[in-house]
Parts: structure tokens; sequence; C-alpha cells
């Protein structure tokens, strides 16, 4: 039987459109300090991820921007450049993760979808073999467009309700910003 944190990885990774691996060469890395919070964080030149108040920022060794309470990284960002177009719709997004978690008892607590962005935030709970279900795990997964960029969101293993909440509205609020002068 496959491990919650199994499954969570393998939604946080494999979910989103072109994110099988979540590596892709385009994928460019996060410049972001260690000490990177609150006022948000920039993946590349101009881009800015609004964080919490005491969230720290870094890259992953896959070259993700993860983000979250420090020590506890719950929200993982990958950047598709060019790929805007594909943003998949909210229906899109619920269709797959019901098919993969097929195990799981999904409920959708929240779906919101704009021109820019595509949110599903969920609870899951995997299915036992004597008809009942376990433990309830929170989820998060996105996509922010923005110009000809496609923004992948989700939350990671463990995260809180608070966390997920949180992630949901970091991703929300991506932003280009103009270059300085």
């Amino acid at each position: 039987m496959r491990s919650r944190k199994h499954i969570a990885w393998v939604l946080a990774l494999g979910l989103l459109p072109g994110c099988k691996g979540c590596k892709q060469e385009d994928a460019a890395p996060a410049d972001t300090a260690p000490d990177a919070s609150a006022h948000g964080s920039s993946m590349r030149s101009g881009v800015k991820v609004p964080l919490p108040d005491g969230w720290s920022a870094q890259v992953a060794p896959d070259d993700s921007f993860q983000a979250g309470p420090p020590g506890r990284p719950v929200l993982r960002v990958d950047l598709r450049r060019g790929q805007g177009a594909q943003k998949p719709s909210v229906d899109d997004l619920a269709d797959r993760v019901r098919g993969e978690l097929k195990g799981y008892e999904v409920s959708l607590d929240q779906e919101e979808e704009t021109e820019g962005y595509t949110l599903l935030r969920i609870t899951m709970a995997p299915k036992l073999a004597d008809g009942g279900l376990g433990l309830q795990t929170p989820g998060f997964f996105g996509a922010r467009r923005l110009g000809d960029d496609l923004f992948l969101c989700a939350s990671l293993p463990g995260a809180s309700p608070e966390d997920v909440l949180e992630a949901n509205e970091a991703c929300r609020k991506i932003e280009v910003q103009a270059a300085p002068k």
C-alpha cells in the first residue's frame, strides 16, 4: 500500500499539465536569498511570489521554488516558460485530481477560476479495506498564467489546513514586476 506522503508527492508532482517529474530544461531556477520571506520572493528577475510573514523560500534540487514556515516547505511552484496558453480549467484540474486519487475520498473544498489563474483546494482521505476512511489531509493545486508563462503550484505533504490556505493565496498573487530602471 502506498503511504499518504507518497501519494501527496505524486499529486504535487504529476497532476498539473507539463509537470511529470516537474523538471524541465526550460524551468528557470529561483533567484532567492536564504532569508527571503514576508514581502515576497523572486523566482526569476521580475517575478514575485508574495509569502506570509515568517515564511522563507528556497530553490529545491529539482529547480522548483519551495516556500513555507522555517524548515518546512509547504508550497511548490514550477515555472513553465511559454506555456501560459496551457493553463488548465478548474474542471480539468478537478478531473485530474479525481482520476489520480481513485483510492481516496476527495472533497472539493474550493474551486476558483479566472483568466489569470485556476485554483483547487481539496481534502482527501484514503479509502480503507474495511470500507472506512483514513486520516483526512488538505491539499491545494493551482496554475497562474502571467503573459506567456505558466506557474504551477501545489501544496506539499505535511501542510496544515492553514498552510494550504496561505499557499493558495500566494499562488493567486504571483506577479511580474517591471524591471528596475
